[in-house]
């Protein structure tokens, strides 16, 4: 199998690395385990780090001391690419050692699932793992980023959602509502007209084309996908020239062909950045991204790009779907998340110790002491009620867009299918028919995933 195959590759490829070793019995006639994760205090991660020293460990050892056991809890950091750890812990799990806990990006489950590197939770742990109680705080669209093949591998850490934000202010100046929530694609663009009447530079940035990246399947290509009802990888296959495709490429044309969007932002290779700058300057009425433009770009003092009226300034809405009650499993609204996970290492010698640990890792106390006062978006409902009481945008991604989100399948050859969509993009942006760009995206689509009976179209 090609994930399998990936990861065998990246494993040999870092032979020189050294295996950790399980944990086991301590000295004291108690029991050692493990936790490791693409973090490391003063640097990559640091607060995640600095959290599992400082208050994890000590109150997970505590807590096992009050019921008369002895456990000892080792933290085991790194701070390299993401990519670095990711054949690091591959060549761990293939030699049937490594930590006992281990964090991984949700967009590696599957791969790792495939490889066998990975056990379901209710082998690994057993029934005690479906009992668990924050299962009910977990939205089950965001339990699906440690799913696999209907089965749960891990469990959700933080999380994000896109939203379309829009200014306030152009909207007025266009006649718009200040509380706008468009239903259906037809209305975005409508909205877009009424900015471009207006005078508004740039109407809309729905993200294209490769310059932007992995930003243009996750803000733009993507969620308008799962907005058609399909997804790009479900049952086995993969999406190909689909009609849903061709409907996704179509809302590009009407973007990026009539003067609703900026074709040479997609084609910058800082076009992502220039936007976010001209959104705080007021020159694009509506921007689709994720909830890091609200905390990182516009934020008012320590932004990227500085927004001092961002509380008043700015609005956000949900994705619609095509229409009503298109999108995937027949929402009227969508949008697309990313997150890490944790899992047990199948090979643990004490996996229901460890499945302990990780369940107290995921619980109410230790989640919301893991964000050190900072309002971001966790796995767990109750946990995200109190902390974003006071921020209305992270609450609202949290209660309205993380039950209906989405998420990228986890496999190997995803990243490269990724590319193959912002290419056809920006075939699209570059003033190709979507029936040109969608049959050019399917012809690679075959080279990569093995061939046409592995494509639904």
């Amino acid at each position: 199998m090609r994930p399998a195959r990936t990861l065998a590759a990246l494993a040999a490829a870092a032979l020189s690395l050294s295996a950790c070793g399980s944990g086991g019995p301590s000295g004291d006639g108690g029991t050692t385990l493990t936790i490791t994760a693409n973090a490391i205090s003063g640097g990559k991660n640091a607060a995640t780090a600095d959290w599992t020293k400082n208050w994890l460990i000590p109150r997970f050892e505590e807590a096992q001391k009050a019921q008369g056991k002895i456990v000892h809890v080792l933290f085991q950091p790194n701070g390299v690419d993401d990519e670095q750890y990711k054949t690091k812990i591959a060549l761990d799990l293939k030699s049937h050692a490594g930590a006992d806990v281990i964090d991984l990006d949700g967009i590696w489950v599957g791969e790792f699932a495939q490889a066998g590197y990975i056990k379901p939770l209710d082998q690994t742990a057993g029934p005690e793992a479906g009992q668990w109680e924050g299962w009910s705080q977990i939205p089950p669209a965001v339990q699906s980023l440690g799913v696999f093949d209907g089965k749960k591998y891990g469990l959700p850490q933080g999380t994000d959602g896109r939203v379309l934000f829009y200014n306030k202010t152009l909207f007025a100046k266009a006649g718009l509502p200040a509380s706008w929530q468009p239903k259906s694609w037809q209305e975005i663009l409508d909205a877009g007209a009424a900015l471009k009447k207006a005078g508004v530079p740039v109407p809309l940035q729905i993200n294209a084309g490769t310059a932007m990246g992995e930003a243009t399947a996750m803000q733009g290509a993507l969620p308008l996908l799962v907005g058609t009802g399909s997804e790009i990888f479900s049952g086995g296959k993969w999406t190909g020239a689909s009609q849903a495709v061709k409907d996704v490429l179509g809302f590009y044309r009407q973007v990026y062909t009539t003067g609703l969007g900026d074709p040479r932002l997609q084609q910058e290779a800082k076009g992502r950045d220039k936007s976010f700058q001209e959104f705080a300057d007021g020159k694009i009425g509506v921007l689709a991204e994720g909830d890091y433009f609200w905390r990182s770009v516009v934020e008012p003092k320590a932004g990227v790009a500085p927004m001092p009226d961002r509380d008043k300034a700015v609005g956000y809405a949900l994705i619609p779907s095509r229409r009503p009650g298109a999108g995937v499993r027949g929402q009227d609204f969508v949008s697309m998340s990313g997150g890490a996970v944790r899992v047990l290492n199948p090979n643990s010698p004490n996996a229901k110790l460890a499945w302990q640990l990780l369940s107290f890792m995921h619980s109410a106390e230790a989640t919301k002491a893991g964000l050190a006062g900072e309002a971001r978006i966790t796995s767990r409902t109750d946990v995200n009620e109190e902390v974003l009481a006071s921020d209305p945008m992270l609450g609202f991604v949290s209660e309205k867009v993380l039950p209906i989100t989405s998420y990228r399948p986890g496999l190997a050859v995803y990243p490269q299918v990724s590319v193959a969509l912002q290419e056809a993009t920006a075939d699209i942006v570059s003033g190709k028919s979507v029936e040109e760009a969608a049959a050019s995206y399917e012809r690679k689509l075959e080279g990569l995933v093995g061939g046409a009976a592995n494509i639904a179209r």
